[in-house]
């Protein structure tokens, strides 16, 4: 079980999970938000869990060993297995629950999008497209599970932080999917101008849930992790990505809560 979570990608799994709990109860209550956020997490193990597995060569390839299918501790068989278990349940919790027809289709079509980035859109000079899409997907569920139509300012930010994290996910491991000759836009840009607009998003980002909901403070924090990102060895840009990140969700969730409010039911 254990080997499994780890194959999800379960650091990003968890995190997305628990930012959706956390706009979930910006406008739900506690336990509907608990159903929505089992839902996503079910949609995530299915991204996570069908990108270990299509990237299982190139990671024999390069020996990294930090993923369970290279170390052993499962094989592609069972991870297949565990994806079409998952599948049905993921499908159920999203359609039928909370975030009812329409906010799960939604979602799910995030979903559809992780998956068909790992298959396909990796390698391709549109690789930011499914982030952007999937990001932008997850957070309108929620809101249009409560009947409410998802403001723009939300649906870019969600975009926006999608293609940051693509482009964040993707720079340690540059040189070598370019000596697998997988040749997504970040790969194309380089190490450079990849960070650099990784940077330009999340400073666009900050700003824009900074207008909705000024915080100077962490605006200033928001912007100097943000910026640091552009310029940082590799062992620092993740940590500043982190810090940004929590600085934009502290200003989306505060910003959800001013513009939307909650629902009471």
């Amino acid at each position: 079980m254990l080997s499994l979570l780890r194959a999800s990608h379960i650091g990003p799994t968890a995190a997305v999970t628990f930012i959706s709990f956390l706009l979930a109860t910006s406008l739900w209550w506690e336990g509907p938000a608990f159903v929505i956020a089992f839902g996503i997490f079910l949609g995530q193990l299915l991204v996570g869990w069908s990108n270990d597995l299509n990237d299982y060569p190139d990671d024999l390839k390069h020996n990294r060993t930090v993923k369970p299918l290279v170390r052993g501790e499962i094989t592609s068989k069972q991870l297949l297995r565990a994806i079409k278990i998952c599948a049905p349940f993921a499908l159920i919790f999203n359609l039928f629950g909370p975030l009812g027809i329409k906010g799960g289709l939604l979602y799910l079509f995030g979903v559809g999008m992780g998956v068909a980035y790992n298959f396909y859109f990796k390698s391709t000079l549109f690789s930011p497209l499914p982030y952007a899409l999937a990001f932008a997907a997850l957070v309108s569920s929620i809101v249009i599970s409560t009947d409410r139509t998802p403001p723009i300012w939300l649906i870019t930010c969600g975009t926006l932080l999608g293609v940051a994290a693509h482009f964040a996910n993707v720079l340690k491991d540059i040189d070598q999917d370019l000596e697998s000759k997988i040749k997504g836009l970040p790969q194309r840009l380089g190490k450079k101008v990849s960070r650099i607009i990784c940077a330009s998003l999340l400073i666009g980002t900050t700003l824009i849930l900074h207008s909705l909901v000024g915080n100077t403070p962490l605006l200033v924090i928001g912007l100097i992790a943000a910026a640091i990102t552009s310029i940082a060895p590799n062992s620092v840009i993740f940590k500043s990505l982190i810090i940004t990140v929590i600085i934009d969700l502290i200003l989306l969730l505060n910003a959800v809560d001013s513009e939307l409010g909650s629902l009471v039911i």
